[in-house]
């Protein structure tokens, strides 16, 4: 089987350090102008350069959003910024208009052009002629199925690259194009600045009775019209090579650190195991078990089957089992330094994702701050926190609590 890339989101450096601490084989992420993720943090062009000279160094490579579809005033302002990123070293750019594709060639042409999955590309003609355009990969729509993608790839040059979101967040509109936000609040979903208005909940009331609120559903707390479930393919990796897509994508720029380490630490070893095996077995247990531990909306299998993955009509919030309550920073002589992000306590059972192999649990048995002095509960963020382990907790690694209610 052809083993296909492993593309995880970064919103800030911190997301960025997941991810490749985590085994992502390239990283996406955007600049601080023409990305589709405003809320994030994004990359500064320093910010940047030591991102790519950090991905570099341990064979990662670096994808840069511009996929917005610039107004006319945006133009003049792009040729700079397609220099920063040729000069940055970054490996490709997502380009969602035809305009900024011919911008990148003559001003990035060191840098290959991928075509972004808001150009809606759902055709072997259209993937063709962005190829002849100068694309090296298209960021296929989430909508097709695997049968139309393994279509699409046998009508395809061999050399152009398929891209595919794999998993996460899923928009209720085709391919991100969606007014419902920039209608209700001002804010362009087309532009990066989605206020999310389809997780809202909503209620229906009669033109004359002002006032008295009708649920569109029989429940007392209404219904969630346009409230789209997670997509989530772990479990279906040999299908997705057999369709030919050459870069498996995880949505979330908009993330936490967690959130992507967690995420891109599952699919690494997802991906491993099914080349490993040829595909033939079962996914390990504690594999998909690690996506129950990041917050979600309830997860499907999207359109690569057929059908659509329909709406989550009782709730509009996540799914969270666990909470992130530190970062080991260094273990030595048996002993854990960690860096607190949530409170915990002495005799707490902590679940620990390594950087590298399986999770497990350590008991906090005792505990004490930077001072020496022991402690009984680390209540405050960023603390430092010693605690005494004869399991070894690699430096990087996360530490977990698991909620009770």
């Amino acid at each position: 089987m052809k083993k296909p890339e492993l593309l995880a989101p970064a919103g800030d450096p911190e997301c960025f350090e997941g991810a490749l601490k985590f085994g992502a084989d390239a990283i996406y992420l955007a600049g601080t102008e023409f990305g589709m993720r405003t809320a994030s943090k994004n990359f500064t062009v320093d910010e940047l350069k030591k991102a790519v000279d950090d991905a570099h160094a341990k064979g990662v490579k670096v994808h840069v959003t511009c996929n917005v579809l610039p107004r006319n005033d945006e133009i003049d302002r792009l040729p700079e910024f397609l220099c920063n990123v040729q000069d940055a070293g970054v490996d490709a750019l997502i380009i969602a208009d035809l305009g900024v594709m011919s911008l990148a060639e003559k001003y990035a042409p060191k840098v290959q052009r991928h075509v972004s999955t808001q150009a809606g590309v759902v055709n072997y003609r259209t993937a063709r002629v962005l190829y002849e355009m100068g694309a090296s990969r298209v960021v296929l729509a989430r909508e097709l199925t695997l049968e139309e993608i393994s279509d699409i790839r046998a009508k395809i040059p061999a050399e152009l690259e398929l891209e595919a979101f794999v998993h996460g967040s899923m928009c209720v509109s085709f391919s991100g194009r969606c007014l419902i936000s920039s209608y209700m609040t001002g804010r362009d979903a087309n532009r990066g600045d989605c206020a999310q208005p389809c997780r809202w909940k909503y209620q229906l009331y009669e033109e004359h009775r002002e006032g008295q609120y009708f649920p569109v559903e029989e429940t007392k707390d209404g219904t969630f019209l346009y409230n789209s479930r997670d997509l989530c393919m772990i479990e279906h990796i040999p299908e997705l090579v057999k369709a030919g897509i050459d870069s498996f994508k995880i949505e979330g720029r908009a993330k936490s650190a967690y959130y992507v380490s967690v995420i891109t630490n599952a699919y690494r070893h997802a991906i491993d195991e099914c080349i490993e095996n040829n595909g033939n077995e079962p996914l390990s247990p504690w594999i998909r078990e690690e996506l129950e531990k990041v917050s979600h909306r309830e997860y499907s299998t999207g359109f690569f089957f057929g059908g659509e993955p329909g709406q989550v009509t009782d709730n509009g919030g996540y799914i969270r089992h666990y909470d992130v309550v530190a970062v080991c920073d260094e273990y030595k002589n048996n002993t854990a330094y960690l860096t607190q992000r949530n409170r915990f306590f002495m005799g707490d059972r902590l679940d620990v994702l390594p950087p590298s192999g399986e999770p497990f649990e350590i008991m906090v048995d005792y505990m004490q701050n930077e001072k020496g002095d022991q402690i009984d509960v680390a209540p405050h963020a960023m603390q430092k926190v010693i605690i005494p382990s004869n399991v070894e907790i690699p430096a990087g690694s996360v530490l977990r609590k698991q909620r009770t209610e």
